[in-house]
């Protein structure tokens, strides 16, 4: 009824195997959709990169994404690590615009992906060990979760003051639990 799916669980399996890659879920004018923020590893001194068409907020949310991860560096034993190189983010999908504070955890995801060198974390990993600290919630929970339904994402990680949308909007519109 939505016409054929913009990408193939091919795709997601073959983009998000290697480390670095975070899928994020964004709100648009036409509904929700998906987008891939990809984190590569070179020499540098620490600066950050952004390639993408980015507005100014999500700017803003890659530069606060860095910033928690410089923060807490000698917590996780990665002062070196980030001393030593650069950071750059690519946010691919050529000229279409894209910005939304929601977009920092996953932005902070493929960071922590790229610089431990493990996956982003994937419903059926085999794997507990995943937490995220206090993040606010986000808008257009019903347009992304139906972008990520398209994709055949099975599993979304919403913000817990996002439940009420969950419980609201999700259970009438999308037939979701």
């Amino acid at each position: 009824m939505l016409g054929a799916p913009r990408f193939l669980d091919e795709e997601v399996e073959e983009r998000t195997r290697k480390p670095g890659v975070a899928i994020g879920l964004a709100w648009t004018p036409a509904g929700g959709d998906v987008l891939f923020v990809e984190a590569t590893r070179m020499a540098g001194g620490g600066t950050l990169t952004l390639t993408g068409h980015l507005g100014d907020v999500m700017k803003e949310s890659a530069r606060a994404a860095l910033s928690w991860f410089r923060t807490n560096a000698r917590d996780y034993g990665w002062t070196r690590l980030l001393q030593e190189r650069g950071d750059p983010l690519h946010v691919p999908s050529g000229a279409i615009p894209k910005d939304g504070p929601s977009a920092g955890v996953t932005m902070a995801t493929a960071l922590a992906s790229e610089l431990t060198g493990g996956r982003s974390w994937r419903p059926g990993d085999d794997r507990g060990d995943h937490a995220v600290g206090r993040v606010l919630p986000v808008g257009g929970v019903k347009e992304k979760v139906l972008a990520a339904r398209r994709l055949g994402i099975r599993h979304v990680i919403l913000p817990r003051q996002n439940d009420k949308n969950v419980k609201e909007d999700l259970t009438t519109s999308c037939g979701a639990t």
